[in-house]
């Protein structure tokens, strides 16, 4: 959003943001729609307002699928979205909030035409909305297959210029070692992703550059603070000195990981530089567990069965390097299940 605006101010003391938007921003023609005119201020108010206007008829389309901006709270903090001319609209915010601008420029506040919505409403076609969007990107959708690929083709009209490439296709049916051999044998020009587990194979491929950046992502060990002992924070402090961060950086994210110093990942914009990583110090964790009289303590860990980006070995590799969470540390059995967590039978977790 921030990016379609020539300029912006914040008034208020941070609760008013008011964007002056450019005047040569084209939406996408496709098969299905023909603008008849370019982005302004109905299009900003029009996406905004099926965000967070629960009452809006749009907000509701296609089961009001915003899961971004709900985890946000952001329905409660916009108090209104209003437009002042054809170029200039307002949001208002029941409080200041630092961060508001950073979310305009996600991707989840693409800016939508009203004008194809309104197509769509007098056909009673509402639902086309997010199945054959419209925007004003540089590459517009051209063709959707579920779990196959996404075909995208090159906007011409787009307000930065042309963009090189004519097309793009997304593949969604490849996983594991499959993406990785498309890449390898030319079916595929880029790799999002990639499995810690194969970044050796392409650093030494002199064909491919390999790019890394700090990601977004945080892993964790939950303690479940509501079930005693761990309602303890000397507890929960005695355990995380038994964690050997360095090692598990090794063994399970293969070097591409460093520890966290908090909840916030080094490229949040909130992130703290003065944080401290809590030392590995097992002795000093039995020490503080004797004298708390939890020598033999026995907890109940929830973890996923399935890799993700953020835990990238599977269960079973992960089990084979308990080591990682301190000396002294020893599997004693299995259990699974968030809802057990939630209910308090489990002592923690591994999302």
């Amino acid at each position: 959003m921030p990016e379609l605006a020539e300029s912006w101010e914040v008034l208020d003391n941070g609760a008013t943001y008011r964007f002056h938007l450019r005047r040569d921003v084209p939406f996408q023609k496709t098969d299905w729609f023909t603008p008849t005119r370019k982005m302004n201020a109905d299009d900003v108010v029009f996406t905004f307002q099926r965000i967070f206007d629960r009452n809006n008829p749009w907000h509701n389309v296609n089961g009001s699928n915003f899961p971004y901006f709900d985890s946000l709270q952001f329905a409660d903090n916009v108090k209104s979205v209003r437009k002042l001319d054809n170029h200039t609209v307002e949001f208002r915010l029941a409080q200041p909030d630092a961060s508001f601008l950073w979310h305009l420029a996600t991707h989840y506040a693409s800016v939508m035409s009203a004008e194809y919505a309104g197509k769509l409403e007098k056909e009673d076609r509402q639902e086309q909305l997010d199945r054959q969007p419209v925007g004003t990107g540089p590459y517009q959708l051209s063709e959707y297959r579920a779990g196959q690929y996404i075909r995208l083709q090159r906007h011409d009209d787009f307000w930065r210029g042309k963009p090189l490439m004519p097309q793009v296709v997304v593949d969604l049916g490849s996983g594991g070692t499959g993406r990785l051999s498309k890449l390898l044998t030319g079916e595929c020009d880029v790799l999002a992703w990639p499995a810690a587990s194969q970044l050796s194979i392409l650093r030494d491929d002199p064909r491919l550059r390999l790019t890394l950046r700090p990601g977004m992502n945080v892993a964790y060990l939950a303690f479940n603070t509501a079930k005693p002992p761990l309602n303890n924070p000397a507890v929960r402090h005695a355990l995380a000195l038994a964690i050997n961060n360095q090692r598990l950086m090794q063994s399970i994210y293969y070097g591409t990981a460093e520890t966290a110093a908090s909840i916030l990942p080094r490229a949040s914009w909130a992130y703290d530089n003065e944080a401290k990583i809590t030392e590995y110090n097992p002795a000093k964790s039995r020490e503080q567990l004797k004298a708390l009289g939890l020598e033999n303590l026995t907890l109940k860990l929830w973890v996923p069965t399935r890799s993700q980006a953020w835990t990238p070995q599977s269960t079973e590799n992960r089990r084979t390097d308990s080591g990682g969470y301190g000396t002294g540390w020893r599997k004693s059995g299995d259990c699974a299940g968030r809802r057990s967590f939630s209910g308090g039978a489990v002592d923690g977790y591994e999302p």
